[in-house]
């Protein structure tokens, strides 16, 4: 799962057009813990223009019909309102537009295909019970620290061939990258440059270095993939490879920790919830679904107007930015009755957005259920008599891949299954 929204990028405070305060809320901190109020109340006012270059929409059926609409284009250097990212270039093929999108995923779209994921499973139930049982030693585990962030990173490290060791680089980098994705307007305009193209700069740096490695010695792994991989009859040339590298390992494990602790903080504050995946562990994938509808893990995206055209009554000019909120599309009343109820026996007649939809639809879906559905699975059966500390949960200072920074559970011991 991954989304980058807009942003002036480098330009100057001059540069940027006043922000509308309804807009700039949405990058205050206070807004972090419970930004659906606020998304409300913009999901109902969208679709609108709050000023030039930019549209936002809020609704679930005009956010899944832009995201399935080939005239938009997520390409975001077509924007009027582009940013202007520092540091080394790459491309990214989660900016790109068919058919150029398409032929670059398809390179990798078999490394992350449901069969592929599913002769996982061993070991990621393995890694999973292993870090709850470690965590949950001393009678109070981080769900965060010990589970969620740790698990999804492990797999993806093995899936591209990094070595998990270099586990605390790579996080800070990621953390620094994930923020970066806030749209850059209000308190967060100009934030983060600076150091943003640092980690970028030590991300490819340390990519480059792997792929040398790779190039010399060939394994069984994703990068020694795409060193071989061609497109059109050539092969990826290294930019592309390590743009390619960057996405994947952020995006592989950055959605899916904030998944995994979404759910749990979800579950233990709807103890009727959590005593019904306890005693049928088999609903953790049904809770998984209903967790990306409640508390997306992805809150925003945005597309790039190629054409005239018209969203609603609101008019459409070529570079005019789309910006579509994910987290107030699930929770549209229009879709989902009672949609601020955390209900995991709720049938989706209707599809989330919370993987986005379209030719952009997350390629690491089926990596993320799998993951979060065997965390929950096993935090229900091996965690006695959990009790949440809310003293002590904390959101990261990202909005638009928010999640938590910790969230300590008393337990009074580890079940055997």
């Amino acid at each position: 799962m991954s989304a980058t929204v807009l942003g002036n990028g480098d330009s100057g405070p001059g540069d940027r057009p006043p922000i509308p305060e309804e807009i700039a809320e949405l990058t205050d901190p206070s807004n972090r813990i419970d930004p659906y109020p606020l998304l409300n109340k913009l999901r109902d006012r969208s679709p609108y223009s709050p000023f030039d270059g930019l549209v936002v929409v809020g609704r679930h059926a005009q956010t899944s019909e832009v995201l399935r609409d080939p005239t938009m284009s997520a390409a975001r250097d077509k924007a009027t309102i582009s940013p202007t990212a520092r540091g080394p270039r790459t491309r990214n093929f989660l900016h790109l537009d068919p058919p150029e999108h398409t032929r670059y995923r398809r390179l990798v779209s078999g490394a992350f295909a449901r069969r592929k994921m599913e002769s996982l499973a061993p070991q990621i139930r393995e890694n999973a019970t292993e870090l709850l049982r470690s965590g949950a030693a001393s009678g109070t585990i981080d769900v965060i620290e010990d589970l969620a962030y740790p698990l999804p990173l492990r797999m993806i490290c093995e899936l591209l061939g990094v070595p998990y060791e270099d586990r605390d680089r790579i996080k800070d980098w990621s953390a620094i990258l994930a923020e970066s994705l806030d749209p850059q307007f209000g308190a967060s305009a100009g934030r983060m440059t600076r150091e943003t193209a640092r980690a970028r700069a030590a991300f490819v740096g340390y990519f480059r270095d792997l792929v040398e490695l790779r190039r010399a010695e060939p394994r069984e792994d994703l990068i020694s993939h795409l060193l071989q991989a061609e497109v059109d009859g050539e092969q990826l040339d290294d930019s592309d490879i390590l743009a390619t590298c960057v996405l994947l390992l952020n995006a592989g494990h950055e959605t899916t920790a904030n998944l995994i602790g979404n759910a749990i903080l979800a579950l233990l504050r709807h103890p009727e919830q959590y005593e019904r995946l306890r005693a049928d562990p088999t609903l953790a994938a049904a809770t998984v679904e209903e967790v990306l509808r409640y508390d997306a893990p992805v809150q925003m995206t945005a597309r790039v107007a190629r054409q005239p055209g018209t969203i609603g009554d609101t008019e459409l000019r070529p570079g005019d930015t789309i910006l579509l909120l994910i987290g107030a599309a699930n929770r549209d009343p229009d879709v989902y009755p009672d949609p601020a109820r955390f209900d995991i026996d709720r049938v989706h007649g209707t599809p989330h957005l919370a993987f986005s939809a379209g030719a952009h639809f997350c390629l690491g879906a089926p990596l993320a259920r799998l993951e979060a559905t065997i965390a929950l699975e096993l935090f229900g059966t091996l965690m006695r008599e959990p009790r949440l500390r809310p003293d002590g949960v904390a959101y990261k200072p990202n909005l638009n891949l928010r999640g938590l920074a910790r969230l300590p559970v008393d337990v009074d011991g580890v079940g055997s299954r």
